[in-house]
């Protein structure tokens, strides 16, 4: 126990506390600006087990911010590449990695015994399909986003409201590091305060992080924040639900939301492709029957989706392809 001596002086950690962050299974979502800063304080701090899953590769633009990864690691999976830096670390930390992204058709498998998730993804869609599931399952969720200067890190999920609860509308723009910009500095503190609110979950610290959201300005090094813990979930009938395209049925009318300088194949062949905003032309199904709404992030399926609702349509998917290929048959 000699390593963990200086928190272990701590009276909220003790050989108890330390006992507990060993114990412990993490589930980090995101390897990128966030997840950097979240593994080196969670493997420093003794975890026991950590799974880790991202379907990206380092780039050099990623370096300014990412900054566990060397030139070398340029073309490596994310993943893989901090595993290794992790094991030099702190070799009696047990990283599992999983090389491809957080999807509605795995999450379930990646959440059986896990302690709690991380949520370091960077993307809309990653974010509510971990929150869902969390949910369900009362699993605890430290979820975080950094964007230029600012940032927030809260505590959703087992004892607390989700995700949606606080954030039931995503954002009007899809803005992320990639289009927007964010400093290093930025995402190294945000990533440390959501890894302490990780620890303090695992310790049972009081009051809990759970039902609590931090947010950081750091252009002018103001803070704010809130407790939610008694902020109403969102009525199920009316959340907007994110799945694999493999869970696409024969029923489903799918309609395709990016153009084809984005996407030359559809995301299945009998999709019909319409632009967003522009849903008037659109003629609508039955009530009962399913709309499966698909684009990059999720954001365009999500307003294509709130303005068919608008006009009457009931029941909607939404699919966030991402990098994910298209279908080459239809269901």
């Amino acid at each position: 126990m000699s390593r963990y001596a200086r928190q272990m002086i701590l009276p909220q950690i003790g050989e108890a506390g330390q006992r507990a962050l060993e114990a412990a299974h993490v589930l980090v979502i995101g390897a990128g600006g966030l997840g950097c800063p979240v593994l080196q304080y969670l493997v420093g701090a003794g975890v026991g087990r950590i799974t880790l899953v991202d379907g990206d590769v380092v780039s050099e633009s990623n370096l300014h911010r990412q900054i566990l990864y060397r030139m070398d690691d340029i073309g490596a999976p994310k993943a893989k590449a901090a595993a290794t830096a992790m094991a030099a670390l702190n070799p009696a930390c047990q990283i599992t990695t999983v090389t491809e992204p957080l999807t509605p058709a795995n999450v379930d498998n990646l959440l059986q015994d896990v302690t709690i998730a991380l949520d370091c993804a960077d993307s809309f869609a990653a974010s509510y399909i971990l929150s869902d599931a969390c949910l369900a399952s009362q699993t605890p969720l430290i979820s975080a986003s950094a964007l230029g200067t600012t940032g927030y890190v809260g505590g959703f999920c087992e004892a607390a409201p989700s995700l949606r609860a606080v954030f039931p509308e995503l954002p009007q723009t899809a803005a992320n590091c990639a289009t927007a910009g964010v400093m290093g500095p930025v995402v190294g503190t945000i990533g440390a305060l959501q890894a302490q609110m990780a620890i303090c979950v695992l310790l049972g610290t009081q009051p809990s992080p759970l039902g609590q959201l931090v947010t950081l300005n750091l252009s002018d090094f103001s803070t704010g924040g809130f407790r939610f813990d008694g902020a109403p979930e969102p009525d199920a009938d009316d959340a907007l639900r994110f799945i694999a395209p493999h869970q696409i049925t024969a029923e489903d009318r799918v309609i395709e939301l990016r153009p084809e300088a984005e996407a030359q194949s559809p995301v299945i062949p009998r999709a019909e492709r319409h632009l967003v905003p522009d849903m008037s032309n659109i003629t609508l199904t039955s009530p009962t029957a399913r709309t499966v709404l698909t684009c990059r992030s999720g954001l365009r399926a999500w307003q294509a989706a709130r303005a068919l609702q608008a006009r009457g349509q009931a029941d909607f998917a939404l699919i966030a392809m991402g990098d994910t290929p298209s279908l080459l048959t239809d269901p």
